[in-house]
């Protein structure tokens, strides 16, 4: 016999915005389920965020050792201890886990039921042997990896994000299929740790990002060794007593690789087909759910949000989206998503973000824009890391009006956040004049750059006549 639980707050998914959701709500005094049916912190702890940051700084470190001459030190080729990787990428994640576990939830006062849920009615969940009745229901059921149909594949086998971190081999030449974040920061994480890496991509490398500064990551890649191929047609698979060979076309030519490993990075998929969302009422589509600026569903009781209902994947997006719903469901208030200002990093080396509109965004609203540009190569910090090979761009209208900002170089993912603020305060680029950057940091690039936008009308020759007027009084 089932057990019926009534609720104010049901939510569907303990990942980042599902655990933002429920912490939240039940510290504001709201009765709050929690249904879950994998590992506590979702994808983003177990399989994504956090193992491939800490297999990223095991890399670097690696890298470090070989290329430390230029500093006077010699390098040499590191030993990897691939068990020792390992360990490291998952002592990070059991750092982190309590604050995502069980047990701390329902120390808060959430009730955690670990098991899979499906909607019976428009107000009713079932999870194993619970029935839930609650107010509201807040979706946050995360994405996989979506592996698309690419023959011969199954019959080598391959890795994804879901399975890759718990490798405890050396791989001796990885296969990525997909030029996006994911497949680019492995690629390089595996290669700086000893593999040799090819990368396989269907149209462009990185194509979400400025093709300028996308160009920079790239040429970074192909000098540490890392074969790319864009463009990349007719790929499948064969097994071979070398291992697994890939082939395709790309360049009008024909390719033939033979690797070891292959993994699969092309993008995710909404888990929403478990959840027989039709008897709750609920539109959904194959890239997630439908939700409006509030991020209501179809049925205005239900909410979803993160990777499930997208436009982005991001786990800071998911948390972001939770706060939303919050509002949404605690106190009446209307609150409605703004996009305006959505960061995104790719954690590559060097790094490479953006915020808000590009130029072509831009131009397509109507903006009468003005693209301002700096070089790291002009950073004295830079320079003492030997790390110049940055760009910032940043796009603002006539006035100043602060748009967008991209930055490839050391460190970007930090460096992008003044602009996050400055485009969601929709502030001018005065603000990040005004600003005191202390010397030598790479955050001058963004005082630099923004100096920039004055700098023809400041050091004009109208300019120079009042001057030299002046001081003849």
């Amino acid at each position: 016999m089932s057990e019926m639980l009534t609720t104010d707050i049901c939510v569907i998914g303990g990942g980042s915005g599902g655990l933002s959701v429920a912490a939240g709500a039940v510290q504001m005094g709201a009765r709050v389920v929690l249904v879950e049916k994998a590992a506590m912190g979702g994808d983003c702890l177990n399989t994504g965020c956090v193992p491939s940051k800490a297999l990223l700084a095991a890399a670097e470190r690696a890298h470090a050792v070989r290329s430390s001459a230029p500093f006077g030190i010699r390098g040499v080729e590191p030993q990897v201890d691939w068990q020792a990787v390992y360990r490291h990428v998952h002592g990070v994640i059991a750092a982190i886990a309590p604050n995502d576990s069980v047990e701390r939830f329902e120390g808060l006062g959430v009730k955690v039921i670990q098991a899979a849920g499906e909607f019976v009615d428009e107000r009713t969940l079932r999870a194993g042997d619970t029935q839930i009745r609650a107010k509201y229901f807040v979706i946050a059921s995360g994405s996989s990896p979506f592996v698309p149909p690419i023959p011969g594949l199954d019959e080598v086998g391959y890795f994804t994000n879901e399975n890759i971190f718990a490798n405890t081999s050396p791989i001796e030449h990885l296969i990525v299929v997909g030029g996006g974040p994911i497949g680019m920061e492995m690629a390089q994480a595996h290669r700086r740790l000893g593999a040799q890496v090819s990368v396989i991509e269907v149209a462009r490398l990185l194509p979400r990002d400025d093709a300028e500064l996308a160009a920079v990551v790239l040429q970074r890649l192909s000098e540490e060794g890392i074969d790319l191929y864009e463009g990349a047609t007719s790929l499948r698979f064969e097994r071979a007593k070398q291992g697994v060979v890939a082939l395709f076309e790309s360049d009008s030519a024909s390719r033939r690789i033979v690797g070891t490993h292959v993994l699969i990075a092309t993008g995710r998929r909404a888990n929403a087909g478990s959840l027989n969302l039709q008897a709750a009422g609920v539109q959904y589509k194959p890239q997630g759910i439908t939700v409006d600026a509030r991020l209501r569903t179809s049925n205005k009781r239900i909410f979803a949000i993160g990777d499930v209902a997208g436009p982005y994947q991001f786990t800071h997006m998911a948390a972001y989206q939770a706060g939303i719903v919050v509002r949404n469901m605690l106190f009446r208030w209307p609150a409605k998503v703004d996009y305006s200002a959505v960061p995104w990093v790719t954690y590559t080396d060097p790094e490479l973000a953006h915020v808000g509109m590009t130029r072509s965004d831009a131009e397509k609203a109507g903006k009468d824009v003005q693209v301002l540009r700096w070089s790291f190569e002009e950073n004295d910090r830079a320079q003492a890391e030997r790390r110049t090979e940055g760009l910032v761009k940043v796009v603002t209208d006539k006035s100043g009006r602060i748009l967008g900002a991209s930055i490839v170089g050391l460190h970007a993912g930090e460096l992008i956040q003044p602009w996050v603020l400055a485009i969601s305060q929709k502030l001018k680029i005065g603000a990040m004049t005004g600003m005191i950057a202390p010397y030598p940091t790479l955050a001058e690039v963004n005082k630099r750059i923004a100096g920039s936008f004055f700098t023809p009308a400041l050091f004009s020759e109208r300019v120079r006549k009042i001057v030299r007027l002046l001081l003849r009084l």
